[in-house]
């Protein structure tokens, strides 16, 4: 099979420059253009690995201590009828699992340390069909949660900052106090630390409490529990689950997904997603337009050889097109060359970094400050194959005009000085 002309002379331009000071100008000019558009290509490509990384490990990490849809009332008082709305919500073909909770604010004191603390009162035996715990809480540690002994499950970096560890006790401050003849005074519980948990997402690790349920509503006073958790089949689907429950469920309550939880912060990764897109891809569109002086300056240098094609009989549209060919190849190879090197980062980035952190002496990711401590990474279709084409229209756009100008060359005025 024959290749076409244009495509051969195209290819040959995009290689050949060595002959002469001035190619070799040009196809170090040439060099330059595929390098940018392959770092700006392998650029998008990470940081948006990165990005996408970021959120679902923090995401993943927060579903371990949260559940995916929470029913409650209004006031926060107890449920008027937790078995029915259990029951009901049980019903519902996308739900996995159902358990009832007790969610306070109080403070816990160690000595002269006090902290504010989210105080959750859980049933052991259903907990685990709610939350993921194989990565924050063993279910040994839950079962050391008996009625009326109140212990308690501190996350790590609470236990932490209390200065405790497991078999230390805690004073645990209920919010509403006790009148007496003296006033108001606060009603306190000593609680036993039976464990810890380490879920990774510093918000929880550093705030969160569990207790017995039974002991809970001793200690509130409450007559039953708060809240329902459930787990569904799909998170995605938590949204439309929620709605629809809340038309299905008796009774005056409310009902929340892991959405509406950390919205704002979920909305901010989403909104810096979509600007750093459109950021680097401007680094991306400027190594592409470099192509416009490469072309021109390869146009100007072949003005003899388009006018001789052009006597042998070339159309202006084969000459347009042995140039277009050559753009597009800097820009085919670039962009390859900046899908592989941006994926080859982007899925061993978990080694690479630690590596220069380790290298520097230094941390990229303090952990009270992005929740998470080590640099994930996602690489998806849905962002690699929006990138590359892009990157393959920009470099192709940038050839056009180029392209035309040397369709516009007149043989009889480039030949006059040769």
């Amino acid at each position: 099979m024959q290749i076409p002309y244009e495509l051969a002379l195209g290819w040959r331009y995009t290689r050949a420059g060595r002959a002469t000071r001035r190619n070799g100008f040009i196809s170090f000019i040439s060099g330059v253009s595929m390098l940018g558009i392959a770092l700006g290509v392998a650029a998008l490509i990470i940081v948006l690995s990165v990005m996408n990384g970021f959120q679902k490990e923090v995401r993943d990490r927060m579903l371990s201590v949260v559940a995916h849809i929470e029913i409650f009332t209004p006031q926060g008082d107890a449920l008027p009828d937790p078995s029915r709305t259990l029951q009901e919500a049980r019903r519902h073909p996308e739900v996995l699992g159902a358990a009832p909770f007790i969610a306070v604010q109080a403070l816990l004191a160690r000595g002269d340390t006090m902290k504010g603390a989210i105080v959750r009162g859980i049933d052991p035996q259903r907990e685990p069909e709610v939350a993921d715990l194989d990565s924050a809480l063993k279910q040994e540690v839950l079962q050391r949660l008996v009625p009326g002994q109140f212990g308690i499950v501190l996350g790590a970096d609470l236990a932490r900052s209390l200065g405790v560890r497991t078999g230390d006790p805690v004073t645990l401050i209920a919010p509403s106090g006790q009148v007496t003849p003296a006033g108001v005074v606060p009603r306190l519980k000593q609680m036993t630390v039976v464990g810890t948990f380490d879920s990774g997402h510093y918000e929880y690790d550093s705030t969160l409490a569990m207790l017995h349920i039974e002991d809970a509503q001793r200690i509130f006073r409450l007559e039953g529990p708060t809240g329902i958790r459930l787990r569904i089949r799909d998170l995605h689907q938590a949204r439309e689950v929620a709605q629809q429950l809340a038309g299905s469920l008796s009774g005056d309550l409310l009902i929340s997904d892991w959405t509406r939880q950390n919205k704002s912060w979920f909305a901010a990764v989403q909104l810096e997603k979509r600007m750093m897109f459109i950021i680097l891809t401007l680094i991306v569109a400027v190594a592409a337009f470099n192509l416009v002086s490469t072309l021109v300056m390869t146009v100007t240098d072949k003005r003899a050889d388009i006018a001789i094609l052009r006597t042998l009989g070339a159309s202006p549209a084969s000459i347009m097109g042995i140039f277009v060919v050559q753009g597009a190849m800097v820009g085919v190879i670039g962009t390859l060359a900046g899908l592989v090197l941006g994926l080859a980062i982007a899925c061993n980035i978990d080694v690479i970094v630690p590596a220069i952190e380790q290298a520097f002496h230094a941390s990229f990711l303090p952990k009270d400050i992005y929740l998470i401590s080590r640099m994930p990474s996602d690489p998806q279709q849905g962002d690699i194959l929006p990138i590359t084409l892009i990157s393959l229209l920009l470099a192709f756009v940038a050839t056009l005009y180029p392209s035309w100008r040397a369709s516009r060359v007149n043989p009889a005025e480039a030949l006059r000085y040769e």
